[in-house]
């Protein structure tokens, strides 16, 4: 079975993410494709065993087998979970249906160090364009306020909310370049602020529910193997 198959016949969630799911989407936007696929059980049983990501059909798309889908949810990867909260969902079977009831198994105060982390690296590059072409990558400074954004409000509610909302047209003034640098640095600052004070206080659990997660996905591989055609050759 080829890889491209597997995301095919056998994905189990499909969403639109990116500046379309963001709610931050102008006329020349890609459209950015995630999914989620379950590998046939049988296809474990040889050497060679499925592929833990895909890339494609359709450009802009990304696809994750299921066990890798939730190893990166459990350890809090930002682009993961806000994949399960996309607001624009492409395809949803049964499965899929299941994975999106455990969202909030995936929640925790990880998140805390995962997206700050994430954020650090970002900051990071903007302030190396700065000192390299004399400005920073107004899109990515744009996406960084709206991921620190999300990052203090899901500490303070418990809830991961995708799209920007009335924030939209601030965040877009800042992708045209039209709010000055060392404003937008000085929100970047502010709101890591608030997100560490979020984090003291938050209802987030300390761990995400592993328990839950794995006998999911232990129930979902026995179902594939008990209706699966003979084992694949070749």
């Amino acid at each position: 079975m080829q890889p491209l198959d597997l995301v095919r016949d056998h994905t189990i969630y499909a969403c639109v993410m990116g500046s379309r799911a963001f709610g931050l989407a102008t006329d020349a936007s890609d459209t950015d494709r995630r999914g989620v696929f379950l590998a046939p059980t049988p296809l474990f049983w040889r050497f060679e065993k499925p592929p833990t990501h895909v890339a494609g059909p359709a450009p802009e798309q990304f696809s994750w087998e299921l066990e890798r889908f939730c190893g990166l949810a459990l350890r809090a990867n930002p682009n993961v979970l806000e994949c399960l909260h996309s607001p624009l969902v492409a395809h949803l079977d049964d499965t899929g249906r299941e994975l999106l009831a455990l969202r909030g198994a995936f929640l925790s105060r990880q998140v805390y160090d995962s997206f700050t982390r994430y954020a650090l690296s970002q900051r990071r590059k903007l302030e190396a364009d700065l000192r390299g072409r004399g400005a920073p990558r107004w899109k990515h400074a744009m996406h960084l306020l709206r991921l620190l954004t999300t990052a203090r409000d899901l500490l303070r509610t418990g809830v991961l909310t995708v799209e920007v909302g009335d924030r939209r047209d601030a965040l877009l003034a800042v992708r045209r370049g039209e709010v000055p640098w060392p404003e937008v640095e000085a929100r970047m600052t502010r709101l890591a602020a608030e997100t560490e004070r979020a984090a003291l206080g938050t209802p987030l659990p300390a761990e995400p529910d592993h328990r839950r997660v794995a006998d999911f996905l232990s129930r979902t591989r026995r179902t594939s193997a008990l209706h699966a055609s003979p084992p694949v050759t070749g």
